[in-house]
């Protein structure tokens, strides 16, 4: 009895100890959630609303950074093999944070001289050179967040055991989420002083502020997460067997796991078809607000706070609420419905002019959003073995990304598509929430065919045998 009291106090000092290092890491996490926001919640609306950029090339050059995510493939083996500073990760990461946090900052000065060059220059020579340099901006920005990402994915992996692990993703997600509330309070607050139609060199002032102001903070934060972790607590080097983990899953790999069975490409088809669909509103979302309900910078940068904590609550709860009572294909069935009402409450509130309808709609898609997360990520996990786990959820993670990065051009591209049709700014936007509702109806008839009980049967051979084929 008394080995057993006396070993009670060290237990819960170890826990404690556990997780602040959870939490602290965390703050990384938090750091790339909140520099989300300033990209896909400040940057779109100010190209889209303030500088009358066309949708369509907003939206390109803004996904060209998701699209860079199979980099991440090559920056996670680098990691693995070659050292930076002495060190595996944080080398990796401390390079990558430098870097997105400047470069964020020289793209707004590029969106700037596209503005200027559009308003002297009209569609010419030196308006297109700018496009490209902005869109060369948001692929060096990319890179630099997958030679920071996987590596600090990695990091995570090399400081945890099985038993732990999901504790440690769980409080890391829960952080990226809250960046992105953090982010969207900060932004709105220091970005209050730009009323409805101020003018220009205000937005400017305002906008270069935010994002000298925000990125320096973030960098700060990426240190402090991270310096003298990977020394004290990575067992990186002392581990024998280096686990299948996302960073090495090469994209050949990738597409021959997607074409693995009938059930795996059914499958990443509806992961695919999901997540387009349900981020398809992310470059309109902003522009939505201020052209429909004249909100200024600040009130439509803070409507990410609103749906943020719709899905950390829905991310929250669904894992011990939701999913153990109607099972991950109901659970996620639900989700695709209530982000399809989410959708439609959307609408309705641009065509009744209800800002507060807006709000509350926006808050039950994060709740959809989080629910529909929490599901598919257990149903996922249905979906594989052991032995193949973190090729799966690489592929999985993979796929995610560049679905990602297509939907942003897909939302851009169908509200320019809308103006090219409807004189009505109102029906443009409409058409978006419309194609992304849809988008999510076909998202439940995929679900419908896939049969957990058939991979099982089917796939599991099938994945191991390329798996193989890749090893030898």
């Amino acid at each position: 009895m008394t080995i057993k009291d006396s070993s009670s106090p060290l237990k819960f000092i170890k826990l404690i100890q556990e997780n602040f290092l959870f939490f602290r890491l965390g703050l990384y996490q938090m750091g790339l959630g909140t520099m989300s926001v300033l990209t896909l919640g400040v940057l779109n609306r100010v190209m889209i609303t303030e500088l009358t950029i066309p949708a369509t090339i907003v939206a390109f050059t803004l996904s060209l950074y998701q699209f860079m995510a199979p980099a991440r493939v090559w920056f996670g083996q680098m990691s693995d093999v070659k050292p930076l500073f002495g060190q595996h990760r944080t080398g990796y990461m401390w390079i990558g944070a430098v870097l997105f946090t400047l470069t964020a900052f020289i793209a707004v000065q590029v969106m700037w001289q596209v503005g200027d060059s559009l308003q002297v220059n009209g569609w010419t020579n030196p308006t297109f050179f700018w496009i490209g340099m902005l869109g060369l901006m948001f692929i060096i920005y990319g890179l630099a967040l997958s030679a920071s990402s996987t590596p600090f994915a990695a990091l995570l992996v090399d400081i945890s055991d099985e038993d732990n692990r999901s504790k440690v993703v769980g409080i890391v997600w829960s952080m990226l989420m809250v960046g992105i509330i953090i982010g969207a309070i900060t932004s709105s607050i220091l970005l209050k002083q730009v009323g409805v139609g101020a003018p220009l060199e205000t937005v400017k002032a305002s906008v270069n502020s935010l994002f000298i102001k925000v990125p320096a903070i973030v960098l700060i934060f990426a240190f402090i997460a991270t310096v003298g972790v990977e020394q004290k607590h990575s067992r990186y080097r002392s581990r024998s067997t280096i686990a299948n983990r996302e960073d090495k899953v090469t994209l050949r790999t990738t597409l021959k796991v997607l074409r693995a069975s009938r059930q795996t490409g059914l499958f990443f088809t509806f992961v695919f078809v999901l997540v387009i669909s349900l981020f398809m509103q992310d470059a309109v979302l902003e522009p939505y607000g201020g052209e429909i309900f004249s909100m200024a910078i600040s009130e439509t940068t803070r409507l990410n706070a609103v749906s943020g904590m719709g899905t950390l609550i829905g991310l929250g709860t669904t894992g011990f609420l939701v999913v153990p009572r109607l099972g991950k294909k109901n659970s996620l069935k639900v989700g695709c419905v209530a982000t399809t009402i989410s959708f439609i409450l959307i609408v309705m509130s641009g065509l009744t002019g209800n800002p507060s309808l807006f709000k509350g709609a926006l808050f039950l898609y994060g709740l959809a959003a989080g629910l529909t997360t929490t599901a598919s990520l257990s149903l996922m996990l249905d979906l594989t073995v052991a032995e193949t786990a973190g090729t799966f959820i690489g592929a999985w993670g993979l796929a995610q990304a560049m679905a990602r990065g297509l939907s942003t051009v897909i939302g851009g591209a169908t509200l320019d598509l809308g103006r090219l049709f409807f004189n009505i700014p109102m029906l443009a936007y409409g058409l978006v929430f419309l194609m992304a509702g849809i988008g999510m109806i076909l998202s439940i008839f995929l679900l419908n065919r896939v049969n957990v009980r058939e991979f099982q049967d089917n796939s599991k051979q099938a994945i191991a045998t390329i798996l193989e084929g890749e090893l030898d």
